[in-house]
């Protein structure tokens, strides 16, 4: 091995070190402030869904000090001039006013309200716990908006994926479905 090899080798070993370590920094204020949030807006004092930037936060990263701002509000575009004064508790707190932690916590320690049986680990990825209405329909949580969270925790119910899926197909293709509970 020549000299300039080993001497490549080390430059390129230096360089992919230092881009694991900034992506580790980086990706870690990303991650942070990404997902959909509910928080108490400060003008109104109800609940409003949010969007941090997190694409304004990784650039702003490089410099040192993140700068968080909102890509969406629930509040805009009538409010969209407001001193974002909301961001205060995002940053004192990122974690509890991300939707899925919200969620994640709310469904602990429930059973569905279908089958009773406990909703156990979420996995978001696949498979999420629903949520049934007072008419009695399943709801999935991508049809409802986070400012909507706090009034639909208070008055939905836990369902789980399974009876989810079966009272989704009862309800749009009735034909489908066998009663097994009437006895002729």
């Amino acid at each position: 091995m020549t000299t300039f090899n080993l001497v490549v080798m080390i430059v390129g070993a230096i360089v992919l070190l230092g881009l694991v370590v900034l992506g580790r920094v980086f990706g870690r204020a990303y991650l942070r402030y990404r997902g959909d949030r509910v928080i108490t807006c400060p003008e109104n004092r109800r609940p409003a869904g949010v969007v941090v930037d997190a694409g304004h936060v990784l650039l702003t990263a490089l410099e040192g000090k993140p700068d968080l701002r909102l890509k969406f509000c629930s509040r805009w575009p009538e409010r969209q001039d407001c001193g974002q004064e909301c961001l205060r508790q995002i940053v004192a707190t990122p974690e509890d006013c991300l939707v899925r932690h919200i969620l994640t916590q709310w469904y602990q320690g429930k059973t569905c309200a279908l089958c009773g049986k406990p909703i156990g680990e979420i996995h978001w990825a696949d498979n999420e716990p629903a949520l049934l209405n007072t008419e009695h329909r399943t709801v999935e949580w991508h049809e409802v908006r986070a400012a909507d969270v706090p009034d639909v925790l208070a008055t939905h119910q836990a369902v789980c994926w399974n009876c989810h899926v079966v009272n989704r197909i009862a309800g749009e293709h009735p034909e489908l479905v066998g009663d097994r509970s009437r006895h002729i």
